[in-house]
């Protein structure tokens, strides 16, 4: 697959690669270290406490109009255009969770933890610890088919040997996955949901601590009833449904929008002949792709449009991605290590591209 994944990104390759020779005495520990020392120079990793609080408490307010909304409207059946402006907000929650999660918006661990069981737990249903420890394992090692949980063979498939032997359903499922990813999306947002509350049920999940479980478990709960109540109250029991039923879909897929085109399609290490030497810079550059755009693409996308540079840079904030790409670009370019960056339309269909052509053995047999 990565020979295949090379001739799909080459012309949306922003980077050309260095001549032989530019490359030929890289030590893989030293390539990070410019960069790193560039950015910190620049300042480019220090908090941006204010332009957060903003964000939050901007969001917060949308979200109390579209309740006040709903109470305004009662049960009307044109209550349910407010799911679209419901689904777009609660994607800017699950995108507060996520730069919670990385320490972006505070160095104080506790504020940030605080931040975090808020907008995941409490706004969005979904498990804290359960998605902490999943996203980190994620990016230690993205792209790998063994370690990250993001690429393990379920309902979709990722690498040809992941197809190998499926039948019934799921291999119906494999056969046609391109065309069914989107669809699939739409149920993300209830997935989430359901995940966290595995997660708090297994013996072996990532709570490390009974306190922990409990103070998930609670806060999860009282999403599920105050969600419930809310729409309980001002709607219909059948129009509670189908509006609930409308957000978490455009929820779902709006967070599909975001992650689908993130690394699919990409290099996934184990399957590189020298996937196993690649230090933090490659690792992260090589399996990564960003995707073009101004300030819409920025905000619809959580600033995931910068995957590359957020891979680097875990805990750097939102808004200095994009001051980081010029200098992530020119140190790449220095060391012959293609960056992939392309249009918002051609980054799913180099994804969507990817998963078509892992499920074409299957289709050829059936």
């Amino acid at each position: 697959m990565p020979q295949a994944t090379a001739t799909l990104t080459a012309p949306d390759r922003s980077t050309p690669p260095a001549p032989a020779s530019a490359t030929a005495s890289r030590g893989a520990g030293s390539e990070f270290a410019p960069l790193l020392r560039t950015i910190k120079e620049q300042g480019l990793l220090e908090r941006r406490v204010g332009w957060y609080a903003r964000g939050m408490a901007v969001n917060l307010l949308g979200l109390g109009a579209v309740v006040a909304g709903l109470v305004l409207l009662g049960p009307s059946w044109w209550a349910l255009l407010l799911a679209v402006p419901f689904a777009l907000l609660s994607a800017r929650v699950a995108f507060v969770g996520h730069d919670a999660g990385h320490a972006q918006i505070t160095a104080d661990r506790r504020l940030g933890r605080i931040l975090q069981l808020v907008h995941a737990d409490l706004l969005l249903g979904m498990s804290r610890e359960w998605w902490n420890d999943k996203h980190n394992r994620h990016h230690a090692n993205p792209n790998h088919l063994d370690k990250d949980p993001d690429v393990a063979a379920d309902v979709l498939v990722f690498a040809p040997h992941q197809a190998e032997g499926r039948t019934g359903l799921r291999g119906w499922l494999t056969r046609h996955q391109a065309w069914l990813f989107f669809p699939l999306t739409t149920l993300e947002g209830i997935a989430l949901k359901v995940y966290g509350f595995q997660a708090l049920l297994s013996t072996e999940g990532p709570f490390k601590t009974r306190r922990e479980r409990l103070l998930e478990g609670a806060l999860l709960l009282a999403h599920v009833a105050g969600y419930a109540a809310l729409l309980l109250s001002t709607l219909t029991v059948g129009q509670a449904l189908l509006f609930a039923l409308i957000h978490q879909m455009l929820l779902g897929l709006h967070l599909g929008l975001a992650f689908a085109p993130n690394h699919k399609g990409m290099e996934t290490p184990d399957t590189h002949p020298d996937g196993d030497n690649w230090g933090h810079l490659r690792r992260q550059v090589l399996t990564s792709r960003n995707i073009r755009g101004g300030a819409l693409t920025d905000w619809f996308l959580g600033g995931l449009n910068y995957q590359i540079e957020h891979h680097l840079f875990p805990s750097m904030p939102r808004p200095h991605l994009r001051l980081a790409q010029p200098a992530v670009r020119a140190h790449c370019r220095t060391l012959g290590i293609p960056y992939t960056e392309t249009g918002f339309v051609e980054s799913y269909r180099q994804a969507l591209g990817h998963l078509h052509e892992v499920g074409e053995p299957l289709r050829t047999t059936a």
